[in-house]
């Protein structure tokens, strides 16, 4: 054998080395890739992402004073400085939801609607922010 084809083998070798370790490179990454979208109770302890278990709704346990002629999709919804404290009063009162909306209603108090907890829906807020009721 000649330096020359000695030189071309080993070259052939190094490449085919070479395409190998790159092609598991690739499968490895894509391997990763693929499983990084599942999710098991480690990953959702160091991500702080909270398990939701789908279930039946519990029922709607009325507190306080709720407004006599209050029919959930009622009211104005209202912004700004009013719809903050009455939203402030909520969260204070009941943490850990997130408020979509603050709805003036008819005799002036507020119902802030939250989301993101199983219960209160409405939080019931009077004119001078103080929570009043929720269901």
């Amino acid at each position: 054998m000649t330096l020359m084809q000695k030189i071309l083998s080993r070259r052939k070798l190094t490449t085919s080395i070479a395409a190998g370790v790159a092609a598991i490179a690739v499968a490895t990454g894509g391997y990763a890739i693929a499983n990084s979208g599942s999710s098991n109770s480690a990953h959702a302890a160091t991500g702080k992402v909270i398990p939701f278990q789908r279930g039946q709704p519990s029922a709607a346990t009325p507190v306080g004073q709720v407004p006599a002629n209050f029919t959930p999709g009622t009211g104005t919804i209202v912004t700004g400085t009013a719809a903050d404290k009455a939203k402030a009063a909520a969260l204070a009162a009941y943490p850990g939801g997130t408020v979509n909306r603050v709805v003036l209603l008819s005799n002036g108090e507020y119902n802030v609607h939250m989301i993101g907890v199983n219960w209160p829906h409405h939080v019931f807020v009077s004119q001078d922010f103080k929570v009043v009721g929720a269901e």
